[in-house]
Parts: structure tokens; sequence; C-alpha cells
């Protein structure tokens, strides 16, 4: 444990832990509903959105990393089974059970303001005690913003093609 690290942290060094566990959880979970989802999906423009689902499963993965490195960094364990993601989670995990493009998209845009939400969150708290989890978390925020706003400009070009479609 590095003690220096955690020296600086200016709050309860448990409490922080457990959020970044938390928000852990969330991004095995949002690796795993943009994963399947590119794997499943079906409809108009489903190359166009398995392309973009497949590349936010692997940034999401890099977030899991990120928040692996800073919670063993502050002497903490990441949490260690799957069986406690959906039970730690801020964000819930949608079955994708109907592969449609427009439901699969509205699933992953659910799931990103949801991060959007827990990440703010966590930025806020460690803005005055902890720069090093502030600066991985301001990172992370700004992927999930363009993550949102990404899906958002699909789901936007889907619904185009459908009005001119009629």
């Amino acid at each position: 444990m590095a003690e220096i690290g955690r020296a600086i942290v200016k709050m309860d060094v448990d409490e922080l832990i457990n959020l970044l566990n938390k928000a852990l959880a969330d991004e095995w979970l949002a690796y795993y509903q943009y994963w399947i989802g590119a794997k499943i999906v079906k409809g108009p423009m489903k190359v166009a959105v398995t392309t973009e689902l497949e590349e936010h499963a692997m940034e999401e993965l890099a977030h899991a990393v990120l928040l692996v490195e800073r919670i063993n960094q502050l002497g903490g364990t990441p949490v260690l089974s799957p069986d406690e993601w959906s039970k730690i989670s801020n964000c819930a995990y949608e079955i994708p059970d109907d592969p449609f493009v427009m439901k699969i998209l509205d699933q992953n845009i659910k799931g990103e303001q949801c991060a959007i939400r827990t990440y703010d969150k966590i930025l806020n708290i460690t803005r005055e005690t902890d720069p090093v989890t502030y600066n991985i978390v301001l990172g992370i925020l700004t992927e999930e913003v363009e993550h949102e706003e990404e899906l958002a400009a699909l789901k936007e070009d889907l619904e185009i093609m459908h009005l001119k479609k009629y």
C-alpha cells in the first residue's frame, strides 16, 4: 500500500474505494451491455451501430482498468466477483431482449446517462479531496459524455431515415 499516495487523500479513503468499486461494477456491466448488444443488434444501420457499440465496449473496459489501478493505489481491493456487480452498481443492467437498433441504443443511452451522473458525483466529491482520482474520473466522464452524444446521433439518424421513408 502506498502510504503517501493514500495520505494525500483528504477524505475517508474507504468511502472513496467503495465509490470506485461501485463505478467499477458499472463499467463491467456497461462493457457487457455494449458487447452483447453489438453481437445481437438488428435493423437499419446495423453495421454502424455494431461498430459504435464495439468501440464503446472497449472504452468501458479501459475505464475499468483505470478504476482498478486507482483502487489498488489506495490500498483497496477491487470488487472480485461478477455476482457482486449488479448488487453494488449505480446503474442497472438492462437485458437486451429486443435486438432492434432503437431499443439497443435507448438502453445504452440510459446507461451512459447514469454513468454521467455517477462520475459527476465522484468528481464533485474528489474535486477538493483527491486530485489523482479527480483527474482519472474527469477523463472517464469526458468519454461517457462523448458516448452519450455518439449514441444519440445514431438514434437521430435512424429517426430521420424513418421519417423520410414515409
